[in-house]
């Protein structure tokens, strides 16, 4: 009788302590619902084409889909810029000191990277060589590093730009140095490869067609470079979208692309017109103080959460 009696109290406490911990975490569950944000989906834009850039100053790779990772886009052994040609002593070479890199097409598969330029034979590549050395290199004003690509690489650059001193060829890898952002807004923890400012740029059609309707001749999105391309929306929408969601992807925004001379390099012939549409964009888009003399097309994000991007994807602004 003793032994059931004891037994009866042990399984009453037990039972106690369960309904206690359920009660408790009900009321946690119930007050975050009702103080966490409630996170609001609007539907903007569609994704109407996805564009990665392996080589910075180099021609777009259109792709289906792509996955969003915190440096960029990337597929397969693409990754955006990713690639970068220098100097010897590590600066920067792009389009604007170099037009003809926006002809250069840098592909990768099976291991194996693959370049291509008018009237140069195609040279192929390892993507890995664990034993080349490491350059220090600058971009801008930040300090990263980029593995060589080999002398084979270096002299068919040299050659293709007609260059005067020997120039060379980098890849990024995972643990080289990355950049910090030079520009304020974004986060001390943001870093990058080779890109001017940050992983991810979208602009929409509808912005480009407005700028194309104020010129003689049309326009191609390949002069702004954008990562992401979005439709269906009105003309420089895209600058209001602080916070989108795309698919699984969430992107912040952190400031406006202020355009620089570059964009008046013809992407189908690599000849500079230092003109057009930089001075029509001027006439209308120095929409921010900070930046002063370069106008705005486009607008620069962080990747908050990582994923898949498809083409077709609609583009949710995300409020609370």
């Amino acid at each position: 009788m003793d032994f059931l009696v004891k037994l009866f109290a042990q399984n009453r406490r037990v039972a106690l302590y369960m309904t206690g911990t359920a009660v408790a975490l009900l009321g946690l569950a119930l007050g975050y619902k009702y103080t966490r944000r409630q996170k609001k989906l609007t539907r903007v834009g569609v994704v109407s084409q996805l564009l990665l850039h392996p080589l910075k100053s180099g021609k777009a790779v259109c792709v289906p889909a792509a996955e969003c990772v915190r440096m960029g886009l990337k597929c397969g052994e693409l990754r955006d810029r990713h690639w970068l040609v220098i100097t010897e002593d590590g600066h920067m070479v792009t389009g604007r000191q170099q037009p003809r890199l926006v002809l250069v097409s840098l592909t990768c598969e099976g291991g194996q990277v693959c370049l291509n330029a008018p009237e140069m034979e195609e040279l192929r590549f390892p993507l890995h060589q664990p034993t080349n050395p490491i350059f220090k290199c600058r971009v801008f004003s930040s300090d990263t590093e980029g593995r060589d690509c080999g002398d084979e690489v270096s002299n068919w650059f040299t050659r293709y730009l007609a260059a005067d001193k020997t120039l060379r060829l980098v890849h990024f890898e995972p643990q080289l140095k990355a950049r910090i952002p030079p520009k304020n807004g974004f986060p001390k923890d943001e870093k990058v490869a080779y890109p001017d400012a940050a992983p991810v740029m979208l602009m929409s059609v509808a912005s480009l067609n407005d700028l194309s309707s104020r010129l003689d001749s049309n326009i191609s999105v390949c002069q702004f470079r954008p990562s992401i391309v979005a439709s269906d929306c009105e003309p420089f929408s895209e600058d209001s979208w602080e916070h989108v969601q795309i698919g699984q992807v969430e992107m912040q925004r952190v400031m406006g692309c202020g355009r620089c001379i570059f964009t008046t390099v013809d992407p189908e012939t690599g000849i500079f017109t230092r003109k057009e549409p930089l001075d029509t964009l001027r006439t209308y888009r120095l929409t921010d103080p900070a930046q002063k003399t370069a106008p705005i097309l486009g607008q620069y994000y962080t990747v908050k959460k990582t994923g898949i991007l498809h083409v077709g994807d609609p583009i949710y602004r995300i409020t609370y």
